[in-house]
């Protein structure tokens, strides 16, 4: 297919409440899509990064910039040669900026997909028409704060309860949830690397809890000393923001810093990398599961397809869209006794609400070859 031209639009979309984490506390889901349109069809994507650079060193303003500057002019060059597939290859001598790269890369493949009428799902393999939903709550305030959030979560049939934390938001918090509810809710934790090496007697207390896994509780570049975690704790290490490759995820899983995977496209460069860390996963007999970047419909419903992969298997961070907004940008995912259904119509399988976007939009800016 042929690239015509890219819009890019910001959007801010408010949040039914802040979300806290170790590294920030967000209102509003400040956010980036790209909007491809080439000679077989239109396509639609989010891209993952945040308005500052603290989950990664990307960040919305800068993906807008190098998909400007440098992708998208690479990518019109291919003229009629292009597809999903060909711009990795083709953006590869691009150090890093991998949310970017996932915006455009999804964006065209929705295009693709679109226009044989082939569904993410399909495309990616998926076994599940409908997947587990696990709910992430935010660091709070206060203990009873936290309580009527996991109250209302189960409430309304979330499967798996996951905590944030952070140095001094950490064991009393599990310690009542798990009491609270009991040693049957799935319950894990995500520390977002607020932790150092210098912790590990205090992430040892948690052992007690029988959590599913700790999320990436020090630093993203210390691998070693997330394996030397996984030896120390019986609480099973989960990866996330370490893993940015098929090759890091084989390299995790081999020096043992990796027990569980979380894959974030967004982070890993797209949907194509996801399925290969999702395949080398298997082939180790290493769990896997999808996190989420607080998106919005449209990144939701790709979440969704590769989630429904086979070695997805557990809850993921694919919640319904009432769990953040008030107003999805399509129409909303519900959840229905715990689960949320795979989209299986031609490629994402949902497209934006026009006068939603107009009302959310902050710019859009039309990039043309």
């Amino acid at each position: 297919m042929k690239l015509e031209a890219v819009e890019l639009i910001r959007l801010n979309v408010p949040l039914k409440s802040a979300f806290r984490t170790s590294f920030s506390s967000v209102n509003m889901h400040e956010v980036v899509w790209a909007h491809a349109v080439t000679d077989v069809g239109e396509g639609w994507a989010e891209c993952g990064a945040n308005d500052r650079p603290d989950y990664s060193s990307e960040y919305h303003t800068g993906a807008m910039a190098v998909l400007r500057e440098f992708m998208l002019p690479d990518l019109f060059k291919l003229n009629n040669d292009l597809t999903a597939e060909s711009v990795a290859p083709t953006l590869e001598w691009i150090k890093g900026h991998r949310m970017a790269k996932a915006a455009i890369e999804t964006s065209l493949l929705d295009a693709q997909l679109r226009s044989t009428n082939t569904s993410f799902a399909s495309y990616l393999g998926a076994t599940k028409d409908r997947v587990p939903a696990g709910v992430s709550v935010g660091i709070m305030d206060s203990l009873d704060e936290l309580m009527e959030y996991v109250h209302s979560y189960l409430d309304q049939g979330y499967m798996r309860i996951k905590l944030k934390i952070e140095p001094g938001w950490d064991y009393d918090p599990v310690k009542l949830v798990r009491e609270t509810f009991g040693p049957d809710l799935l319950l894990q934790v995500d520390a977002n690397t607020a932790y150092t090496r210098n912790d590990f007697d205090l992430l040892k207390r948690l052992d007690e809890f029988n959590l599913l896994l700790i999320e990436q509780p020090i630093n993203e570049e210390d691998m070693l000393g997330h394996a030397k975690l996984a030896d120390y704790i019986e609480t099973p290490v989960c990866l996330d923001e370490t893993i940015i490759s098929a090759d890091i995820a084989r390299d995790a899983i081999e020096l043992g810093a990796a027990e569980i995977i979380n894959i974030k496209p967004s982070r890993v460069g797209g949907y194509l990398e996801s399925k290969k860390i999702h395949d080398v996963s298997v082939a180790a007999g290493i769990p896997v599961w999808c996190g989420g970047m607080l998106e919005t419909g449209i990144g939701r419903a790709a979440n969704l397809a590769l989630a429904a992969m086979p070695g997805f298997t557990l809850p993921g961070d694919t919640s319904a869209s009432s769990r953040y907004f008030e107003t999805d940008t399509t129409e909303p995912f519900v959840l229905v006794d715990g689960h949320i259904t795979v989209p299986t119509g031609p490629g994402i399988g949902v497209d934006p609400i026009p006068e939603i976007v107009d009302r959310y939009a902050v710019s859009r800016e039309w990039i043309k070859a």
